[in-house]
């Protein structure tokens, strides 16, 4: 009897002792945040990014004033082990973690030094936020806080991947079904070049007052089919003068390059003129082609600009004309073989689809 209540009064006596320590231990909350590897944007709505953020806002909120006063640090870990290199992973570890930061400052209203933050070159492609929220508010002197920050700076510095190890093996499992979903998350490099149709105008032959319209057909992203036409017809003075012509040119582009903006086409050319600029004027045919060689300057998802220039061979075979008395008449034939620039265009493309 008398060794029951012995046992009866310790155990009692180590309740009391044990239960007040207990209820002021506290409580490790992490939030993870996921990224596509490679990248280091931060998209809130992604892999449940917003779950992750929206309950980790109400732990900061309900704990605001600890953490303003800095008693209760948030503990970022940045990680990412799919650059090429350990320099090029940390560096992107800090971009991640930087970007978590941010948005927490913006949306909770807190401050840089609210975080310690460390960074690492393993374990995955995500973002830990680590707050240790009291279960029970206990009195906390500043000096105690200040030794429990460097407590902790310690801790992470001599065990970087204790929060990492937590998610690693998950992370891991995951980087292929990330992967996968790469081509359908918003990117910052990424250049659609997946039109097949677009209507296109050359901006320098509307200029001269000649309407130019024309489309393009992209086979590929690297092959490409464009056919232009030009027409106008002019005259002033009385009909005295006189500015008309019609023009066709199909032309076969190879574009190159890692954006598919640069290109080396081949272009046919064949039309009609008619130009009386003096007291002579001409009218007849014309042929020829050449190589042709641009770049497309993206301007937006529907709109770019086009530049090019062609070289090569035309052939003009016209006749001689003057009006005398309102009456055309005929001066002679001539041939003319022109080597060199036979097109060039600052063209307005508009992608269709």
């Amino acid at each position: 009897m008398s060794r029951k209540i012995t046992f009866l009064t310790l155990f009692l006596w180590l309740m009391t002792v044990t239960f007040p320590v207990i209820a002021q231990q506290k409580a490790d909350t992490t939030c993870i945040f996921r990224f596509v590897p490679q990248k280091g944007m931060f998209y809130v709505p992604w892999k449940g990014n917003d779950t992750e953020l929206a309950r980790l806002l109400e732990y900061i909120e309900n704990n605001k004033a600890t953490i303003l006063n800095g008693k209760l640090p948030l503990l970022v870990d940045g990680y990412c082990k799919s650059q090429s290199s350990e320099v090029k992973n940390l560096a992107t570890a800090k971009i991640r973690a930087n970007r978590v930061k941010s948005e927490l400052i913006i949306r909770a209203k807190i401050k840089e030094e609210n975080f310690i933050t460390h960074n690492h070159a393993t374990e995955g492609d995500f973002v830990t936020v680590r707050l240790t929220v009291p279960v029970k508010e206990t009195a906390v002197t500043d000096a105690e806080a200040e030794a429990r920050r460097k407590a902790e700076e310690a801790r992470l510095a001599a065990e970087p991947t204790v929060a990492g190890r937590r998610e690693g093996q998950k992370a891991e499992a995951e980087k292929t079904a990330q992967q996968n979903t790469l081509a359908d998350t918003p990117s910052e490099t990424k250049i659609t070049t997946d039109y097949h149709l677009s209507l296109r105008a050359n901006l320098l032959r509307w200029a001269t007052l000649t309407p130019d319209l024309g489309v393009e057909w992209r086979i590929c992203p690297s092959w490409g089919i464009a056919v232009n036409g030009s027409w106008t017809s002019w005259s002033w003075s009385d009909k005295d003068r006189r500015y008309a012509l019609w023009e066709v040119a199909p032309e076969v582009r190879y574009y190159m390059g890692e954006k598919k903006a640069w290109y080396l086409g081949a272009m046919f050319k064949a039309g009609q003129f008619n130009y009386k600029l003096s007291e002579t004027g001409k009218q007849g045919d014309l042929m020829g082609g050449g190589i042709t060689a641009g770049y497309q300057l993206r301007l937006n998802k529907v709109l770019a600009l086009d530049f090019n220039l062609g070289l090569g061979y035309l052939n003009a075979d016209f006749e001689k004309y003057e009006v005398i008395d309102d009456v055309r008449v005929r001066r002679g034939n001539e041939t003319k073989d022109w080597f060199g620039p036979i097109n060039a265009g600052v063209t307005l493309v508009w992608k269709l689809f």
